[in-house]
């Protein structure tokens, strides 16, 4: 709810969406990383073969616009990845469950008691520029609010707890070719043919490993009782 969307706009006051939508597409890898830890997947080697690679595009993109090395922007987005990464896997098991539906609202819910006083202060410290807002960044306020934190969770939450965590947690690596086009079109940022490429070099490599084998770990068997032995009461 908060890790994610922090720490990736504190990224985006530095580097243009094109930067943080490549560098966000270690996302997936992550992703299976902590869908094999803690969501019992065993991906193929094959799999982590590509993802891996496209994992190593994705830094080498990042090191290649830093100038040889990374930006202190990109920190941000390492940290938003793990984060994001970890909800993911842990909210794919849960909805497994609970459903999309109750995933994401109840993990809205939780979140209140910690939120609310940091958003009265926040909006206390800050009225002025708030008031001054344009309606276009209040728009993208709603759309945020609503559709990212919401509406978007509850096909995404139902994707993992249908098609496994790791599987289908590579769908992410539609998402820089998508921003990429949405800063251009929105936010009017260019794009050049090195930003295109390595994006499209890197959804290649990954939607090979989506091909690869993930298996589903059975569950520990649960202990079995304790014989009842006649003449006892228990």
């Amino acid at each position: 709810v908060a890790g994610f969307p922090l720490f990736s706009s504190l990224a985006m006051r530095e580097v243009p969406a094109s930067h943080g939508a490549i560098v966000i597409g270690l996302l997936p890898l992550a992703t299976a990383v902590f869908a094999a830890w803690f969501g019992r997947e065993r991906p193929s080697p094959a799999f982590w073969l590509s993802a891996v690679a496209g994992s190593a595009l994705v830094v080498g993109f990042a090191v290649w616009q830093g100038a040889g090395g990374l930006q202190h922007a990109d920190w941000y987005l390492f940290a938003a990845v793990v984060l994001g990464a970890l909800g993911y896997a842990e909210g794919g098991k849960l909805s497994r469950e609970l459903g999309g539906l109750e995933t994401i609202s109840w993990a809205l819910v939780v979140s209140l008691p910690v939120l609310v006083p940091v958003v009265a202060w926040l909006t206390l410290r800050d009225l002025p520029a708030i008031a001054a807002a344009s309606p276009r960044a209040w728009g993208g306020m709603a759309y945020v609010s609503v559709f990212s934190m919401f509406v978007g969770f509850l096909f995404w939450y139902a994707g993992l707890a249908k098609g496994g965590v790791a599987r289908v947690g590579q769908i992410q690596l539609l998402q820089p070719f998508l921003t990429l086009a949405g800063g251009a079109l929105i936010l009017s940022e260019p794009l050049d043919a090195a930003t295109i490429a390595f994006a499209v070099a890197v959804i290649a490599v990954v939607a090979l490993g989506r091909r690869a084998a993930v298996q589903q770990s059975a569950p520990a068997p649960a202990p079995e009782p304790p014989p009842i032995l006649p003449g006892r009461i228990h």
